[in-house]
C-alpha cells in the first residue's frame, strides 16, 4: 500500500498532467472514476436514498479518520462536511504544490453517482487553499436549487468553487 503522504502528491501530479491534457481529458478521467465508485455506492444509495448515503459517508469517515459530519434531514437532504480535509491538507503541507483543480476529484465522482441515483448535489469547495468543503444532497431539485443560490451568495467572486448536477 502507499503511504498516504505518497498518494496524495501523486495525486496532485496526476492532476497536473490531467489539466495540461485539456477539458477532455479531465472530463473522461472523472467518468471513469464515477464508474469505477457507482459499484461501491450506487445500489446503496439508490435502495436507501439519504440514508445511504449518511451510511457510505459514516463509513468513510471512520476509515479515513477525517474531520468531518454527516448529517441526515430525513427524506430531505444529507450534508458532509468536511471541517478539515486529509487529502488537501497534506498536499498543502509538502512540497508537490497544490493543483487548482485538486478539490475537483470528489465533485468529479460523487456528481455523476448521484445524477445515477436520482439525486441533486451542490458541491461547495470553499477554497482551493482550504482543507474544507461541504456537499449538500436533495432529494427534490427545487430545494437543490434554493441551496445552490445560497452558496452562490458566498463565493460572488468564484463560481469555480461551486459544482453541481443539474
Amino acid at each position: 500500500m502507499i503511504p498516504s503522504d505518497h498518494f496524495v502528491k501523486f495525486y496532485a501530479e496526476v492532476f497536473k498532467y490531467l489539466q495540461k491534457q485539456g477539458q477532455a481529458a479531465i472530463d473522461e478521467y472523472y467518468t471513469t472514476i464515477a464508474e469505477h465508485q457507482k459499484t461501491h455506492c450506487l445500489d446503496l444509495f439508490t435502495s436507501k436514498g439519504l440514508a445511504g448515503m449518511k451510511e457510505y459517508w459514516d463509513k468513510i469517515i471512520f476509515e479515513e479518520n477525517c474531520d468531518a459530519d454527516a448529517i441526515l434531514d430525513e427524506g430531505k437532504s444529507y450534508t458532509f462536511i468536511m471541517h478539515h480535509c486529509p487529502s488537501l491538507a497534506k498536499v498543502l503541507d509538502n512540497d508537490a504544490g497544490v493543483c487548482d483543480i485538486y478539490c475537483d476529484h470528489c465533485p468529479g465522482w460523487v456528481l455523476p453517482v448521484m445524477t445515477a441515483a436520482g439525486f441533486y448535489t451542490v458541491c461547495d469547495s470553499v477554497g482551493a487553499d482550504i482543507p474544507r468543503c461541504v456537499e449538500k444532497t436533495f432529494a427534490k431539485l427545487e430545494d437543490a436549487q434554493k441551496y445552490l443560490e445560497v452558496v452562490k451568495k458566498r463565493h460572488p467572486d468564484h463560481p469555480e468553487l461551486i459544482k453541481c448536477n443539474f
